[in-house]
C-alpha cells in the first residue's frame, strides 16, 4: 500500500502537469485524495500548484475539517465541492478541478460537451454536462454539480472551469486531459465547418464496446440505450434529468432487456 508521503509526492506531481497544460493559471485549481472514509489528502489554498513540494498537502475528514496542515497552509477553499464528490461517489479515490482553457470556454459559452465526434471520447468519457453557475468557495457548487454525479464522471462548472473524478489520481487527472483534448478538438472542427457527428448506431456500437471492457465509472453506455431513438451523444446530454434511478429490479431488468437488443443488432449475441 502506497504511503501517504508517496501519494502527497503523487499529488504535488499532477499539480506540476496541470500547471505546466496550461490548464490553471497562478494558484488556480485543486487535488484531493481518498485516504479512507474519513481521511482525505488535498492541496492548500493560495498556491501555485505548479510548484508545490510534499509538505505543501493538507489534510482534512470527510467535513472538510482541517486534520494536520503545515504553518502556512490551509485546505483549498473549494475542498466542499470534493467532499460533495465522495460522498455521492463511493467508488471515487481521487477528484481534480482545473481551468483548461478550451473546455473553460465551452463552460464560458454555456455549452456542454456532447456530440460525439472521436471514438476515445466517446468509450471513455462519455458525455460532459454543464453544472449550473455557483459562487467559488460556497455550498452553491457543491449543489449544483451533486445532481450530475450519479451519471458522469466529468462536469463543467459554468463560467469556472472543469471538474473530473475517478477511482485515483491518475485516473482522475487523465480524464481532464481527455475532457480539453476533446473541447480542443470539437473547437478547431467548429472552425473547420462543423464536426461530422457519429450516427446513434455508430454510438451504440461504441457505447458496447466500453461495456465489453468492463471500465469503472458511470457512462451514458449504461443510463440511455433506450431512450427512445437516442442517447446522451445523440440528445445533449438532456435524457439525465429522466436518467433510471440505480438498483431497482424493474431497472435491471430494462437494461437487461435492452442491452440483449443491441447485443442482437450488433450481431454480439
Amino acid at each position: 500500500m502506497v504511503n501517504e508521503f508517496e501519494i502527497k509526492k503523487q499529488i504535488c506531481d499532477i499539480g506540476k502537469r496541470i500547471y505546466d497544460r496550461n490548464m490553471v493559471a497562478a494558484n488556480d485549481g485543486n487535488i484531493s485524495v481518498k485516504l479512507n472514509d474519513n481521511e482525505f489528502l488535498c492541496t492548500p489554498t493560495g498556491v501555485s500548484k505548479g510548484f508545490m513540494t510534499p509538505e505543501y498537502i493538507c489534510k482534512v475528514d470527510a467535513k472538510g475539517n482541517v486534520i494536520q496542515a503545515n504553518a502556512g497552509f490551509k485546505p483549498s477553499s473549494e475542498i466542499k465541492m470534493h467532499m460533495r464528490v465522495y460522498e455521492k461517489r463511493p467508488d471515487v479515490g481521487s477528484v481534480v478541478h482545473a481551468h483548461p482553457v478550451y473546455a473553460t470556454s465551452f463552460a464560458i459559452a454555456g455549452i456542454p460537451l456532447t456530440q460525439p465526434i472521436m471514438p476515445e471520447a466517446v468509450i471513455a468519457l462519455g458525455c460532459v454536462p454543464i453544472a449550473e453557475y455557483g459562487t467559488p468557495s460556497t455550498m452553491e457548487i457543491p449543489d449544483a454539480v451533486e445532481k450530475y454525479l450519479p451519471y458522469f464522471d466529468a462536469v463543467l462548472l459554468e463560467s469556472h472551469g472543469a471538474l473530473t473524478y475517478s477511482t485515483d489520481l491518475l485516473s482522475a487527472y487523465m480524464k481532464m486531459e481527455s475532457v480539453e483534448f476533446y473541447a480542443q478538438l470539437l473547437y478547431q472542427s467548429k472552425l473547420l465547418g462543423g464536426p461530422k457527428e457519429f450516427d446513434k448506431e455508430q454510438v451504440a456500437k461504441l457505447y458496447e464496446i466500453r461495456r465489453k471492457m468492463g471500465l469503472p465509472g458511470k457512462h451514458p453506455a449504461n443510463l440511455c440505450q433506450n431512450k427512445g431513438e437516442m442517447n446522451c451523444h445523440n440528445c445533449g446530454g438532456s435524457c439525465t434529468c429522466d436518467a433510471p434511478k440505480a438498483n431497482t429490479s424493474a431497472d435491471a431488468d430494462l437494461v437487461a432487456s435492452v442491452t440483449k437488443q443491441v447485443m442482437e443488432q450488433l450481431g454480439l449475441k
